[in-house]
């Protein structure tokens, strides 16, 4: 194994390289779901229609896409048997915001 693999390892705090693997796995599936998943919600809604502004538009679209790949991001990651590892995730992220 590479150095750069070990170091992945130790940063994402994985069990192996197979674990590294599936935890990779897990965030690409959660973002290009959430993406999809966000826009969806986003264009059902039709706030564009209500809102005018082209940054209010792209505020509002970032603040779905978060909040959606957080909810996408512990959904897959219990479809996989990782939901422990991503909740610690979840609530840094948490934390960090104060909610």
């Amino acid at each position: 194994m590479t150095k750069i693999l070990k170091k992945l390892i130790l940063i994402f705090r994985a069990k192996s390289l197979i674990h590294l693997i599936k935890i990779f796995f897990i965030f690409g599936i959660a973002g290009s779901l959430s993406l999809y998943l966000s826009e969806l919600f986003y264009n059902t809604i039709n706030l564009k229609n209500f809102i005018n502004m082209y940054i209010a538009n792209l505020f509002i679209k970032i603040i779905f896409l978060i909040l959606v790949y957080q909810l996408t991001l512990l959904t897959i990651a219990m479809i996989f048997g990782e939901f422990r590892y991503f909740l610690k995730f979840f609530t840094k992220f948490i934390n960090r915001f104060k909610f």
